[in-house]
């Protein structure tokens, strides 16, 4: 499988290395049913492999590959019923795991450069998550969220079918932008 060449060894980036880069690329799952609970000015999504590769990097061979990995992986329906924190962020945790994790585990193996949010968090990145609001001081995040919970969790549980994957580049305005869909599914008949 095409793959874009890895880049020199390097450390693990310092957190000003953390920022988004003009032609950053992101694959993620949209979920509009969640759209009106999230307070970060971004639409309602879970990070499949973020970053992924650069733009410039997505040759017609590679973007053929990044295509057929994908629609090798079945529909799925995730599912969001509890809260979860990371230090100054709110999120949703979706269940089931095992199906973002093989999913992300196949799209690393074929791009072994893209590393989870540049490898801030170590190898593995986060857990999948859908952010709701971030900005609370480290330390304060139960007292600030605490409302949040209380006012969305009468939503829960959110479910979301999944039919494909959406790969989205960093503009020179500062905006993720989507570039096209991924389906799932798409060479099983």
């Amino acid at each position: 499988m095409p793959s874009v060449p890895a880049p020199s060894p390097a450390t693990e980036p310092a957190p000003a290395d953390w920022g988004d880069r003009v032609g950053d690329t992101s694959l993620s799952i949209r979920v509009p049913a969640a759209d009106a609970l999230v307070r970060t000015g971004f639409p309602a999504h879970v990070s499949v492999l973020h970053p992924f590769v650069p733009r410039s990097s997505l040759g017609p061979a590679s973007r053929a590959a990044l295509a057929a990995l994908v629609a090798a992986h079945p529909p799925f329906t995730l599912r969001f019923a509890r809260f979860g924190h990371f230090p100054g962020v709110l999120h949703l945790a979706p269940e089931p795991h095992p199906v973002l994790h093989a999913l992300s585990a196949a799209l690393r193996r074929a791009w072994p450069q893209a590393v989870p949010y540049r490898g801030l968090f170590g190898p593995d990145g986060l857990p999948p998550h859908l952010t709701l609001a971030t900005h609370a001081a480290p330390g304060t995040d139960r007292a600030v969220y605490g409302p949040l919970e209380e006012e969305y969790g009468a939503a829960l549980p959110l479910h979301a079918g999944v039919s494909r994957l959406s790969l989205t580049v960093y503009t020179a305005e500062g905006e993720w932008r989507e570039e096209s869909v991924l389906p799932l599914g798409a060479d099983q008949g």
